[in-house]
C-alpha cells in the first residue's frame, strides 16, 4: 500500500480550529486509509492508501474534516517519495543548525508554489529563500516571527501552502520511509 503524508494548514494553533489527533486518526481509518499515524499536534499524518492521486486524497480528507469537525481545513498530500525529494532538494539543509529557523512550504501543485514568489522580495540577508520543484524553503536567520518573509509565508501570501519547520519535516520523512519500507 503506497504511503502518503497529509499536512493540514492552520489547525491547533489557537483556541479555534481544534482537531484532536486521535479523532483525526480515527476519521482517516474510517475513510479507508491504513496504518494511520500522526506526528505532533499540528496536523501531520502519515498513512497508507490503496489507490488515489495525492490531490484527490487531499480533497477527500478535507471534505471528511468538514463533515466530522465542522471546519474548513486546507489539506496538502504528498507521497512518501515526494517528501523524500523535498528533503533532498533543500538548498539550506546543510547550512542550518537550528531547524526551527528553516521553514519548508508545501503546496499541492506548482501553481500554488509560484504564488510564493513575492516572498523572495521580503528576504533580508542573511535570510534565504528558494522555490524548488516540490516545495519552497525559507531560512530565517533571526527567527521566523522576526522576518518579514517568515510572517508573509505564515500569513496571506502563503495561504496556498502550509509550512513546517525543518525538524518536523525530517521526522515526517523518517516516519514515512519506515511505513513505505
Amino acid at each position: 500500500m503506497p504511503t502518503f503524508v497529509a499536512l493540514l494548514r492552520g489547525i491547533n494553533v489557537g483556541k479555534t480550529r481544534r482537531i484532536p489527533m486521535e479523532g483525526l486518526r480515527g476519521m482517516l481509518a474510517e475513510c479507508g486509509y491504513g496504518e494511520v499515524a500522526t506526528l505532533l499536534n499540528s496536523g501531520n499524518v502519515v498513512f497508507g492508501a490503496a489507490r488515489g492521486a495525492a490531490k484527490d486524497i487531499a480533497a477527500k480528507i478535507s471534505a471528511a474534516i468538514a463533515g466530522r469537525f465542522e471546519i474548513e481545513v486546507p489539506v496538502i498530500v504528498k507521497t512518501a517519495k515526494e517528501l523524500q525529494a523535498i528533503v533532498a532538494e533543500n538548498p539550506f539543509a546543510s547550512a542550518v543548525v537550528d531547524h526551527s529557523k528553516l521553514l519548508v512550504a508545501f503546496a499541492q501543485d506548482s501553481k500554488a508554489l509560484t504564488s510564493l514568489l513575492p516572498i523572495g522580495k521580503l528576504v533580508v540577508a542573511p535570510e534565504g529563500f528558494a522555490i524548488g520543484k516540490n516545495a519552497a524553503y525559507l531560512y530565517c536567520a533571526r527567527g521566523i516571527l522576526k522576518s518579514s518573509a517568515g510572517v508573509a509565508l505564515l500569513g496571506k501570501v502563503g495561504k496556498g501552502a502550509t509550512s513546517r519547520n525543518w525538524g518536523t519535516v525530517l521526522k515526517l520523512n523518517v516516519l514515512a520511509n519506515e511505513r513505505a519500507a
